[in-house]
């Protein structure tokens, strides 16, 4: 099949790449002119204006914009779809919060333009391991387009089965999901990175502590100097803790046990507060989730081993750096 891809940064270039792999065909399009040579000199189709990119989609064209949530997505769809024709799809693969979604979905369908929500986990190893999809919107459109969702998911993997579950749709454990109508793609990949907040503040928290284990305010029979790199280590193998942040911690503590490079100051994404305020919208009780993200803006002023921890980790599943100075509680998407 072929699908069009605007934004090429982190993830959109990658996923362009791993659809050729696949044997689709792409056109794309980004603003920087060098991200658009680099994926056309890798056998993508490139265009140099948005007219341009819709021009060299076949009928009925199907075009994913990746980028930052936020006012740049919603004026790129909004011009997207000014250029495009009934029964055409756009389809958003970024963070964007689930309410704006459902809004745009029903303009676009006024239009006779599908919309599809398409929560993407993966980051910048999705090239290689496939991208967690959770998708919203019509089931019609969305199985037309299973080609493509199927070439990017992870697959089975070695995951074992799920005892149980023999009959259910398959597509569930290759790793992507139409979780139901507009908006609820991205609602449920909300609260994927929520748990991911608190998963991380976990795995931040008891390292910080072992860390501690050896200062002078302990007796001196209850301290403890351990090697927290191969603590990391031995839990990846055969513990109840296990998981790819635990993987990507273990990584960063055996290049730099002490994490030097990072100084601990931690963004949040827009997803975190969402998060919250969904628990808040529905009463659910959510202690773990609220102070993970509580931590997040804590570190911004006193930064600890804790925090370090989280930075490396963010580094490793998403390539996002530290800011080189200043600090800001504006929500990074």
């Amino acid at each position: 099949m072929q699908l069009g891809m605007i934004g090429l940064g982190r993830m959109g270039g990658n996923i362009v790449r791993r659809l050729m792999k696949g044997g689709h065909t792409t056109v794309v399009y980004d603003k920087s002119e060098q991200a658009v040579a680099a994926l056309a000199a890798d056998g993508a189709t490139g265009a140099k204006a948005l007219e341009d990119f819709v021009a060299k989609l076949e009928t009925p064209r199907t075009a994913w914009v990746m980028l930052p949530a936020g006012k740049i997505t919603e004026a790129t769809i909004e011009a997207l779809a000014r250029l495009m024709q009934p029964g055409d799809v756009i389809i958003d693969g970024g963070n964007t919060f689930w309410q704006d979604d459902v809004r745009r979905g029903k303009s676009l369908k006024e239009r006779g333009i599908h919309y599809l929500d398409v929560g993407t986990s993966g980051g910048v190893w999705g090239i290689e391991r496939g991208y967690c999809m959770m998708i919203g919107g019509e089931k019609a459109v969305v199985d037309r387009l299973d080609p493509i969702f199927a070439c990017l998911a992870p697959g089975i993997g070695d995951v074992p089965r799920t005892p149980g579950r023999e009959g259910r749709d398959p597509r569930i454990e290759q790793g992507y999901i139409h979780a139901g109508p507009v908006g609820a793609g991205h609602f449920v990949k909300m609260i994927h990175n929520g748990i991911e907040y608190g998963l991380m503040q976990a795995y931040a928290e008891g390292f910080d502590i072992l860390k501690n284990a050896n200062i002078e305010a302990l007796p001196q029979d209850h301290r403890f100097d351990l090697d927290i790199g191969d603590i990391a280590e031995v839990w990846r193998r055969g513990s109840v803790i296990p998981s790819w942040l635990l993987d990507l911690t273990a990584s960063a503590l055996a290049k730099n046990p002490t994490l030097g490079s990072y100084s601990g100051f931690v963004e949040d994404s827009g997803e975190g507060r969402w998060t919250v305020n969904a628990a808040i919208d529905e009463a659910v009780p959510a202690e773990v989730l609220t102070a993970a993200l509580f931590a997040r803006f804590r570190s911004r002023k006193d930064h600890t081993f804790a925090e370090k921890i989280l930075s490396a980790m963010r580094d490793g599943f998403g390539g996002h750096k530290e800011p080189n100075a200043g600090v800001t509680t504006k929500p990074k998407a």
